[in-house]
């Protein structure tokens, strides 16, 4: 490959130079990746110490978002999101926590994640739920997530946040061997066991091209198996399973790694060089039209060894899923996510050792006045995929609400630390090794 051609043709077409697929000299890190370092560290511990009501040791969940002045435009946040911490924010906030440096704030939420796998009120099988009442836990046992409706006098519950995706499983287990790997503890190797265990006997598909589900969805009364399998959910157990099983252990996950790798490669489309979202319902038909950007980065931030020809797909991303500075969730987005613009930053970061000043100084300017990070710079981003089977079409969006999940993104992209690797790189790119 003609990589100085490449690069001026990257040049020429967006006079901003910043074409991801253009080769990057290894750099220091730039003033605006520093200066988010510190904030986006900031905002995740005053985070914690707003749930922590003036207790600096008890396990907690962080709330997912947190409004504080109405926004033009913007929803007032819906009752069902308030006081929710999703799970898949809180694993990634406290593997941010440990890259910040902050340990301790990271054991609460892992010691929280612990308890939620020990003491489900209906499964005691290893699962752990989408969602949660944010907050200390109290009598050391979580709380399903909720709200009590007095117009209709009756409690309400969301199907999606107390059902279980399989990738969140994944994600808290990733949480638990980044803090393991800190602060090492039996409890932590016991609920990482118990979570990979239950995505294998409740998710592993036995429909080509084999590979792991997307999970259980619905009321506990009535939960449906969710057969459609996902490259990103794919790529988090197998990464999880990897790491797990360099114990010895348990056998098994090596394994499981080893499937749900194969899921990933089975996605990846070299002609195209880029990553299928993964299959339609029926767990066999590849879905080839739709597109979503952490399916596209993951497998190249966690550069599982042997794949160096997935670095292309950076291309395709840039080609796809760029929106100005930034990056949108679907392909030809409507508008800029931060969380994924922040994930392409770590990706950068790992694999070419730098990311664009322009991408840095956008996601500095979604910095909320409470810490977090807005979702996205617009009033509302589509992401083109639907909540769960009962919705009636693609109703999952972004609003510009400060998030959890977003702050911890820009963390992890401004440390360099890598969540499945439990890794930094924080000057020069990581060589890719076949």
């Amino acid at each position: 490959m003609d990589h100085a051609n490449l690069a001026r043709r990257c040049a020429l077409a967006m006079a901003t130079a910043l074409c991801l697929h253009a080769p990057q000299a290894p750099a220091a890190e730039s003033p605006a990746q520093q200066m988010l370092a510190r904030q986006s560290c900031d905002g995740l511990r005053r985070a914690v110490a707003f749930s922590s009501r003036g207790d600096s040791s008890a396990p907690l969940f962080l709330p997912s978002y947190r409004t504080e002045a109405q926004i033009d435009g913007v929803p007032e946040l819906a009752p069902s999101l308030a006081n929710v911490a999703f799970v898949y924010d809180n694993a990634l906030a406290g593997i941010a926590l440990l890259a910040c440096g902050d340990t301790a704030s990271a054991r609460r939420i892992a010691d929280a994640m612990v308890l939620a796998v020990a003491h489900d009120p209906h499964y005691p099988d290893g699962r752990i739920r989408n969602a949660y009442r944010a907050g200390l836990l109290a009598d050391a046992k979580p709380v399903l997530s909720g709200y009590w409706d007095a117009d209709r006098n009756q409690w309400i519950a969301d199907a999606y946040q107390v059902s279980t995706a399989t990738g969140n499983v994944a994600w808290v287990a990733l949480l638990l061997l980044n803090v393991d790997q800190a602060a090492p503890s039996p409890r932590y190797a016991d609920a990482i066991a118990r979570l990979l265990a239950w995505i294998e006997q409740r998710t592993r598909s036995s429909v080509a091209p084999d590979g792991y589900i997307g999970g259980w969805y619905g009321w506990d009364d009535r939960q449906a198996t969710q057969t459609w399998k996902s490259t990103e959910h794919n790529i988090d157990i197998a990464m999880a399973a990897a790491w797990a099983a360099r114990s010895g252990a348990h056998p098994e996950q090596k394994r499981q790694a080893a499937t749900a790798l194969a899921f990933v490669e089975r996605m990846w489309n070299k002609a195209e060089q880029r990553f299928h979202i993964g299959t339609q319902a029926d767990g066999a038909t590849v879905s080839t039209t739709a597109s979503g950007l952490d399916a596209q980065l993951w497998p190249l931030l966690a550069a599982p060894p042997g794949r160096c020809a997935w670095q292309a797909g950076l291309a395709w991303v840039d080609a796809n899923h760029r929106v100005g500075a930034g990056y949108g969730f679907p392909r030809q987005p409507d508008g800029i996510w931060t969380e994924g613009s922040a994930q392409a930053a770590a990706t950068l970061v790992a694999v070419k050792g730098a990311a664009p000043e322009a991408l840095w100084q956008l996601l500095a300017s979604q910095r909320a006045p409470n810490g977090l990070y807005y979702a996205t710079p617009s009033p509302r981003i589509s992401t083109g995929l639907a909540i769960g089977p009962d919705s009636k079409g693609p109703d999952f969006f972004y609003y510009r609400w400060p998030h959890l999940g977003a702050t911890a993104w820009i963390a992890l992209a401004a440390k360099g630390w890598n969540p499945f690797t439990g890794t930094t790189t924080v000057a020069g790119a990581k060589p890719c090794s076949n």
